[in-house]
C-alpha cells in the first residue's frame, strides 16, 4: 500500500496541495498536520478585520477543518506540530499535547510558511505591542482596540502591513505614526509610487517619519493590563513619541528550521530551494509557499516572494504532481497590490535600477501620468505609471502603478513579463476600449509607447 502524502502546514500551499491531490487521486491518503487551530484563511484580509470592514474572523476562512475532513476526505489534524523529519526512514515526528508519534510518508510537502521578523527592541514584550502574521494576532489586536480604546498608535515599518494597518487604525479614530528606517515606504514599488502614497498618507493625517530608527518601547504599569506600552523611543531623539498601541511590521522570514535540520538545501534567499516542480534536494520532499523559493520570471533566478497566489498555485501544482500528473509550479513576477486609504498602488517585476543591473540588464524607465478615461467621460482620474525596460533587448522588466482607480492594470504588465514581451510588443497588445473604462490608448499602452520612443533614441 502506498504511504500517505503528508503535508506540514494547513494554509494556502498545504490545503491547495491536499485538495488537488485528493481530487485527482481519491484513493490516496492525504494527511495534513497544522500546529495551530486555523486553516485555509485569507491573511491578506486581516487588516480589514481590524478596520471593521470584515465582521468576523471566521469570514476570512476559505475552508473549515470540518469541510476538509467531511467533504474532501482530507485527514486534517489541527493542534499537531511536526518537530522533525527523518529522510532515511521517511517519517515525521509529530507532537500533540506533550506526546509524540511518528508518521510515515510517501511524499512530504513542507508548507511551513513564514513568521514575522521581531527585532530585539527594548520593551517588545509589553502589553499593546503586536505583530500581525496570523489570525490569532488579528483577533488580539481587534480586541485590544475595542477594550482599551487607544488614542495613539505607532506602526514600525512602511510596507504592506504598515500601510494597511495605518488605514485600519485611523478608521477607529486613532492617531497613527509610521516609523520607517529607510528613505521611503513600499520599497519594492519604486520611488515615484512611494512618494505619491506618502503624500496621500500625510493628507489622511498619518504622521510619517522616514529615515527614523526605532530603539524600543516604554511602558506604564496599569491595574488590569500590567506593563502596557505608552511610547516609542527613537534613535537620536530624547523625546519618546506617545503610542498606546504598537504594530511591528518590518517583514517576514521563512520558517526553514525543519528543512535545515533534515539536511535539505536552502537557496540564496534563505528559503528552501526547489526545482520547477517544487521538489527540494530530496526527491520525495516538496516545499511551497512562504517557506520556499520560486523562480523569478524576469531574472530566471531564485526569488522569495511570500504572497498568497504564489503559495496557492505552487501547492496546487504539487498536489497534481503527487497524484501522478507532473505539473510545474510556475514562476513569479512579484506582482502585488495594496490599498492606501483612497489610493491603490501596484507593482510587478524589477523596478530597482541596481537590482536590474545585477541581473545583467541595462534599465531605462519612464514615469507618466495619464487619465483612466477619455476627457469627455465623467469620473476620470489620473494614474501614474512607471515602466522599466532593458535598453538593449527592449524587454519589459517591471512596472508600478498608483492612483485612485484602475491600478489592476498592473496585471497587463505582469502578463507581459511572463511572456518576455518587448516594449513594442506590449504597446501593440489589443486591449479593450470603451469610454466608461479606458481611453482608446490604455494607460499601459501609452506608457509603453513613450518608453519605446526613448529606447529608439
Amino acid at each position: 500500500m502506498t504511504a500517505p502524502f503528508v503535508i506540514i502546514g494547513g494554509d494556502a500551499a498545504g490545503m491547495s496541495a491536499a485538495s488537488k491531490a485528493k481530487r485527482d487521486d481519491p484513493s490516496r491518503d492525504v494527511i495534513v498536520f497544522e500546529k495551530g487551530s486555523w486553516v485555509s484563511y485569507a491573511a491578506c484580509g486581516m487588516p480589514y478585520y481590524v478596520k471593521g470592514t470584515v465582521d468576523d474572523l471566521d469570514d476570512l476562512v476559505a475552508m473549515t477543518p470540518e469541510t476538509a475532513r467531511e467533504e474532501r476526505d482530507i485527514d486534517l489534524r489541527t493542534g499537531h506540530e511536526v518537530v522533525s523529519v527523518d529522510r532515511d526512514k521517511q517519517t515525521v515526528t509529530v507532537s500533540r499535547d506533550d506526546e509524540t508519534f511518528e508518521q510515515t510518508y510517501g511524499e512530504l510537502l513542507l508548507g511551513t510558511g513564514a513568521r514575522a521578523i521581531v527585532p530585539p527592541f527594548d520593551g517588545i514584550d509589553r502589553e499593546g505591542v503586536f505583530t500581525l502574521r496570523d489570525m490569532d494576532e488579528a483577533g488580539e489586536i481587534s480586541d485590544f482596540v475595542e477594550t482599551t480604546a487607544p488614542e495613539t498608535a505607532a506602526i514600525v515599518g512602511g510596507g504592506y502591513i504598515g500601510i494597511e494597518m495605518a488605514e485600519a487604525l485611523t478608521e477607529h479614530g486613532i492617531d497613527v505614526t509610521i516609523f520607517e528606517m529607510l528613505p521611503r515606504t513600499l520599497q519594492p514599488f519604486g520611488a515615484e509610487t512611494a512618494r505619491t502614497v506618502e503624500d496621500h498618507l500625510r493628507e489622511q493625517g498619518v504622521d510619517l517619519r522616514l529615515e527614523t530608527t526605532v530603539e524600543g518601547f516604554t511602558g506604564v504599569e496599569t491595574v488590569d493590563a500590567g506593563d502596557t506600552v505608552d511610547a516609542v523611543e527613537i534613535e537620536g531623539d530624547d523625546e519618546p513619541v506617545p503610542a498606546d498601541l504598537v504594530i511591528v511590521g518590518v517583514g517576514v522570514t521563512p520558517n526553514v528550521e525543519l528543512a535545515e535540520h533534515a539536511g535539505l538545501e536552502l537557496g540564496p534567499t534563505g528559503a528552501i530551494a526547489t526545482d520547477e516542480f517544487g521538489r527540494t534536494s530530496d526527491d520525495s520532499i516538496y516545499a511551497a509557499g512562504d517557506c520556499a523559493e520560486a523562480t523569478n520570471v524576469v531574472t530566471g533566478e531564485p526569488d522569495h516572494v511570500p504572497l498568497a497566489l504564489t503559495a496557492n498555485r505552487a501547492g496546487r501544482a504539487i498536489g497534481a504532481t503527487v497524484a501522478g500528473k507532473p505539473t510545474r509550479t510556475g514562476g513569479t513576477a512579484g506582482t502585488a497590490i495594496v490599498k492606501a486609504f483612497d489610493l491603490g498602488a501596484a507593482r510587478t517585476g524589477i523596478l530597482d535600477p541596481e537590482r536590474a543591473r545585477e541581473a545583467g540588464f541595462d534599465p531605462e524607465s519612464v514615469t507618466i501620468e495619464v487619465p483612466t478615461r477619455p476627457h469627455y467621460y465623467p469620473g476620470a482620474t489620473d494614474l501614474s505609471i512607471t515602466l522599466v525596460a532593458d535598453r538593449e533587448s527592449e524587454r519589459v522588466l517591471g512596472a508600478s502603478i498608483v492612483g485612485r482607480d484602475g491600478v489592476k492594470r498592473i496585471d497587463t504588465v505582469a502578463t507581459a513579463l511572463h511572456a518576455s514581451l518587448t516594449v513594442t510588443e506590449l504597446q501593440n497588445l489589443d486591449l479593450a476600449y470603451a469610454p466608461p473604462f479606458s481611453p482608446v490608448w490604455d494607460p499601459v499602452l501609452t506608457a509603453a509607447k513613450v518608453l519605446g520612443g526613448i529606447l529608439e533614441k
